[in-house]
């Protein structure tokens, strides 16, 4: 049942050979201290028994599962979720969503009891304050190993990410935003749908269009564990600064040069979507961002440190 107090959530949790950690995942869903939410699951052309194991769970808590009939393919982890969102959004009768209110879920991970009461009641606080605004709230998690050992008790420390430094320019170059802790309102999912291809993560686009028209808004606590294994999509790395070489080294270092082009492009694609919506401000940092696509570290470097201040 709805109510003003607890607005329904839909969970998106895409699988894919997860029947290792899955089990785990969902009983931390299930054990949430708020109730009203649907998990919306698909799998993303599992070779194990990933959908047997879910199967056993739609069939024991039938009220809090939709499973989206998959064809087969393999859309990896950004586009499953860009699936399931665009899913959420057509079909919130049938979700029982009176507003759509999106979480996104990891398959690997654990969320702590009061995940979803901490990030939805800061979602409502949001609210009241910008009625109408597209809105995403994210919290810290812990880092954790594939038997949940603690590897770190805060990401964004062991990353060395500030996620309150979540400007426009900034954004365009640092995705602060991790999409396992994040939830979305209505008003951002409608706005920044369709995801393009060259969005380079579906969290890292949901932060850019809430930075550029909304508001973000971060929880420093951490809410669940996150799980390093082999096989994660995106995993956690230590910064350390004391294994930075050299200045000189560090400025002629092309490494990172085929990111760098992928942040040009994310923001070329960022512009063709909205670049009527920009201000001058917002159209100047898209301007820098796409020059990043020189292959010539310097000045990706250089262009870098500028957009991060």
């Amino acid at each position: 049942m709805m109510s003003d107090q607890q607005p329904r959530i839909a969970i998106l949790m895409p699988t894919w050979n997860s029947v290792r950690f899955l089990q785990e995942q969902v009983d931390s869903l299930l054990s949430q201290t708020y109730q009203n939410f649907v998990i919306v699951t698909r799998d993303d052309g599992s070779s194990d028994d990933s959908t047997a194991l879910m199967s056993v769970y739609v069939e024991a808590h039938p009220e809090h599962f939709h499973v989206v009939v998959s064809d087969g393919r393999n859309l990896g982890a950004s586009g499953s979720f860009a699936c399931l969102l665009d899913y959420a959004l057509a079909n919130k009768n049938a979700l029982g969503l009176q507003k759509a209110y999106l979480m996104f879920c990891d398959h690997d991970d654990i969320w702590f009891p009061h995940k979803i009461a901490v990030t939805m009641q800061k979602m409502q606080d949001l609210e009241a304050l910008h009625p109408g605004m597209p809105a995403l709230v994210h919290s810290d998690l812990h880092v954790v190993d594939d038997e949940r050992r603690q590897i770190a008790l805060s990401f964004f420390q062991y990353q060395g990410i500030q996620p309150r430094r979540n400007g426009f320019s900034r954004i365009l170059v640092s995705n602060t935003v991790t999409g396992c802790t994040a939830l979305i309102n209505e008003e951002l999912a409608t706005l920044a749908m369709p995801i393009p291809a060259d969005a380079i993560m579906h969290d890292w686009w949901l932060a850019l269009v809430a930075s550029a028209f909304g508001k973000i808004v971060y929880i420093d606590e951490a809410l669940l564990d996150y799980r390093q294994h082999d096989a994660n999509a995106i995993g956690a790395r230590e910064y350390l600064r004391s294994e930075r070489p050299n200045l000189l080294v560090r400025l002629f270092d092309n490494r990172h040069a085929e990111a760098f082009k992928a942040t040009a492009r994310q923001a070329r694609v960022f512009h063709a979507t909205y670049g009527d919506k920009l201000n001058a401000s917002q159209q100047a940092a898209i301007g820098l961002t796409r020059m990043m696509s020189v292959r010539f570290a310097p000045l990706q470097k250089m262009l870098l440190k500028l957009l991060q201040v």
